[in-house]
């Protein structure tokens, strides 16, 4: 049995508020820079442009990427071999996303109730997404979610009887909808299967991973490409000054679900898609 102890998951948490909010990972910086090659339209290509100008004005000056910093969502994989000391789990979360947010200066955005709407002052209390796994480590990723985007996903329970085509028309027409509110070239996470809450779950796990990184199943994997290309057609374009591209990734997670229901999620991610993960 290995000790950690929560003041180092604090910490580590802290640091990661910061570092996804400061720097874009390298490939989705990679993708796009390449796809402002790929842009035809002159006022894509200048949004193209300053959105890069701005990533590396971010770095350099070591400020926020976006205005808006998110809410921290938090993927947490716990080797069963791990034993917490020290602290609460979930507390040690939050007080890290607490200590990050006013530590970097990031905008704090989150209230404490969906109604009454109090900000509570330091981004808390943080999404938790809590995995026990094999080992004797814990896997740490904050992935801060702005809502720009957030607000244009979507969710529906399709029938068994729904083809795949008619999965690619929904996460499509789910983008056309959202025209230009989440600031495209959007990153679209999709979450087949599973239940309702489950698909949601499986969409935003998918604006995690790598957009180099295909379904290692060649079914979804070919529906990835399939949603980019129908996406890319719409001509909504950087930021909704129409072009060529207004997606630069469509990712498909998958999972085993009920006979008689097929649930499908969409969660739209920016171009600021952001996430930082570290091992303990």
């Amino acid at each position: 049995m290995r000790e950690i102890s929560a003041g180092d998951i604090k910490n580590a948490v802290s640091a990661l508020c910061i570092k996804a909010n400061l720097y874009l990972p390298s490939d989705l910086e990679d993708c796009i820079k390449c796809s402002s090659k790929k842009e035809v339209s002159d006022t894509g290509r200048e949004v193209f442009s300053d959105i890069i100008e701005n990533i590396q004005i971010a770095k350099s000056e070591n400020i926020p990427i976006c205005q808006d910093t998110g809410m921290a969502v938090i993927f947490a994989e716990i080797g069963q071999e791990v034993h917490i000391v020290g602290g609460d789990f979930e507390e040690a979360i939050n007080e890290g996303v607490a200590d990050g947010y006013l530590k970097g200066y990031l905008r704090c955005s989150i209230v404490a109730d969906p109604l009454t709407r109090v900000n509570t002052g330091n981004n808390t209390p943080a999404v938790i997404h809590t995995r026990i796994v094999k080992g004797n480590n814990i896997k740490l990723m904050v992935a801060p979610k702005g809502f720009g985007s957030e607000n244009m996903s979507s969710l529906k329970m399709m029938t068994p009887s729904a083809t795949a085509d008619d999965i690619i028309s929904f996460v499509v027409d789910t983008v056309s909808s959202a025209g230009s509110n989440p600031c495209p070239p959007i990153v679209v996470g999709v979450g087949i299967g599973g239940d309702f809450e489950y698909s949601a779950y499986l969409a935003k796990k998918a604006l995690c991973r790598s957009v180099s990184v295909r379904n290692p199943k060649q079914l979804y994997a070919d529906m990835e490409n399939k949603m980019l290309d129908q996406i890319n057609c719409l001509g909504i374009g950087p930021q909704g000054f129409g072009g060529r591209i207004t997606a630069l990734c469509v990712n498909i997670e998958e999972h085993p679900t009920h006979i008689a229901g097929l649930p499908v999620a969409v969660n739209i991610g920016c171009h600021v898609t952001r996430h930082a993960e570290i091992i303990l």
